[in-house]
């Protein structure tokens, strides 16, 4: 952790809604006058995307049904922790980006599936800001969660998060049904292993919840919007954190236990809004300060 040079970590799985979490920071360092740094959890993995399908194929032929990006050892791991270390120390660092889409590619200039080159953080930042798989990870030799001055999990419940994935990546990446599953299936060890730990790290999850059926993911037609759902707020430390205010400034919210509060899903963006924005102006002020 650093005063001088604060990290924030936004972790959560593939389909849980990272993205849309991290719009609502880009709105408050924005609003806030803080310039941020931003990367992406893709950066650190370990193959593009020809050599992870060769990798897959190997491990397959091996016996190994489990290997996925979600798995440690499919990501640079200790190059994340070494980035993270290094801004804490200087402020400076370097990262990459892996190219998603085709769209992606003619913008960045390097053909889709593979990375861009490493290139060094503009200077004069006031945060580093993480958002993918890995941002809270403390496993063997690895401990990228103790240089994260605050760490954001997003964890929807399973069958929603799903259901999410399921929508992009037939809507936006064009894949089957079927060829969705089996990633679900072959990343099922890692979530247990590797992301759910996470969790426990931590210091705020937004857990959305449901309220429509939600039971067979893989025939779901449509994505349960804010509306049709209730997000669970859990604090690890609740100190200092104001649940009078909040539940009075949130309609329709209530405490289910002490360090955690309810609040109707579409009222999602206004509840980060009002807890974020005070720990984030902290960060920042104590980072000139020092």
């Amino acid at each position: 952790m650093s005063t001088k040079h604060p990290i924030i970590s936004v972790t959560g799985s593939s389909g849980a809604g990272t993205s849309t979490v991290k719009a609502t920071f880009d709105q408050i360092f924005r609003r806030e006058k803080i310039t941020a740094v931003s990367i992406e959890g893709d950066a650190f993995h370990k193959f593009n995307r020809a050599d992870m399908k060769a990798e897959l194929e190997k491990r397959l032929a091996a016996g190994d049904h489990s290997f996925s990006h979600f798995s440690l050892d499919a990501n640079e791991l200790s190059e994340l922790e070494r980035v993270f270390r290094e801004y804490g120390e200087t402020g400076g660092g370097k990262s990459r980006y892996y190219v998603h889409s085709d769209e992606e590619a003619k913008v960045l200039g390097t053909p889709s599936g593979e990375f861009t080159d490493w290139a060094p953080f503009e200077e004069g930042s006031d945060i580093l800001f993480y958002e993918g798989l890995h941002g809270a990870v403390n496993a063997g030799d690895i401990n990228v969660a103790k240089y994260a001055d605050l760490k954001v999990g997003v964890v929807p419940v399973i069958n929603l998060e799903w259901i999410q994935k399921m929508h992009r990546d037939r809507d936006v990446r064009g894949y089957s049904t079927e060829a969705i599953t089996d990633v679900i299936l072959r990343r099922m060890d890692a979530y247990v292993k590797c992301i759910t730990p996470q969790f426990s790290q931590t210091d705020i999850n937004f857990q959305r919840v449901p309220v429509v059926d939600t039971s067979n993911p893989f025939i779901s037609r449509s994505i349960p919007t804010l509306d049709e759902s209730l997000v669970v707020i859990r604090f690890t430390n609740p100190r200092g954190i104001d649940f009078p205010y909040l539940t009075n400034m949130i309609e329709g919210s209530w405490m289910s236990r002490a360090n955690s509060i309810v609040v109707p899903g579409g009222k999602m963006d206004l509840a980060m809004q009002l807890i974020l924005t005070p720990l984030i102006l902290r960060l920042a002020d104590n980072s000139r300060r020092a």
